[in-house]
Formats: C-alpha cells, sequence, structure tokens
C-alpha cells in the first residue's frame, strides 16, 4: 500500500524537512517486506488563497485514495492503533492511503466530509513543519510494530 503525505505549502530546507525525509525514506525501506510503501511526501501549492482553492490543489492527488484528513477535530490514536489501522487497511486491499494537511486555516469542510477519516495529534496547535514530521515519525513506528522492530516501546 502506497502511503502519502500531502500538505499545503512547501517545506524549503529546514531541520523540519530533513525530518521528514528521514522518516519517510526509513519507512519506506523497513516497509517493502510488509506491503507497505513507497512513503513519499507530496507538497502543493493553490494559486489563490483560502481553504477551498487548497482543496481544489489537493483533490487531484487524492483519485481513488483513502484519505485520512488531519485535524484538530479528529480523533487522536495511540501508535499500536494507529499501526493497526494502517495494517487494516492495507489487509482490506486499499492502494493508496493518503494523510492530508491544510494550510494554516485547516482543511476546507468539503474536503473534511469527503474524507474516510479524521486524525489528530492531541490538543495542542502544531506549526505544519512539525506536523509533518510528527506524521512521518509516526508512519515509520507504525511500520516498526508492525515489523516486530523494538524501536516502539510501550509505556
Amino acid at each position: 500500500m502506497k502511503i502519502m503525505i500531502l500538505a499545503i505549502g512547501r517545506l524549503a530546507r529546514s531541520p523540519e524537512m530533513e525530518l521528514v525525509k528521514l522518516y519517510t525514506g526509513r519507512a519506506t525501506s523497513s516497509g517493502r517486506a510488509l506491503g507497505l510503501g513507497p512513503v513519499e511526501v507530496i507538497e502543493v501549492e493553490s494559486r489563490k488563497p483560502g481553504k477551498a482553492a487548497e482543496a481544489e490543489a489537493l483533490m487531484p492527488h487524492l483519485n481513488d485514495a483513502h484519505v485520512i484528513a488531519c485535524d484538530e477535530h479528529g480523533r487522536a490514536r495511540s501508535s499500536r492503533v494507529f499501526a493497526d489501522e494502517i495494517a487494516t487497511l492495507r489487509d482490506r486491499g486499499i492502494r493508496r492511503l493518503a494523510f492530508v494537511i491544510g494550510g494554516a486555516d485547516g482543511l476546507d469542510p468539503t474536503l473534511l466530509a469527503q474524507a474516510n477519516g479524521k486524525l489528530a495529534f492531541g490538543p495542542q496547535t502544531w506549526p505544519h513543519a512539525l506536523a509533518r514530521a510528527m506524521l512521518a515519525e509516526q508512519v515509520y513506528r507504525a511500520v516498526t510494530i508492525l515489523a516486530g522492530s523494538p524501536y516502539h516501546r510501550d509505556g
């Protein structure tokens, strides 16, 4: 199952982007044997301001994908539950999984309504660059949990 992190805006060379690359690379390498990956980041820009224009820029990348919207009103999950959900989608034959991160004002209500699920990073507000890095790390963590790797430790 191909996994995409689809986000509004482009990260320049930054520590956050280095983390995103590190974790998506690790998840891609470790996930192959599990039928997960590649894990890729797709960054898009909208030609106009506003959530509707951003949704329009995101939509072409969502064809035939199972969409999880990253949204403050979504459901927070433990890392183990997150991993189990990814495995369940893979086992159901989902070929493309897209995690969508909106712009500074969040995602358009139309896109949110069409999403198959919503994921929250907890009650705090996070910068978009950090949200990408956190999501990439959690995808990698999910892969390691499914592989039985000691990377994840339950507290």
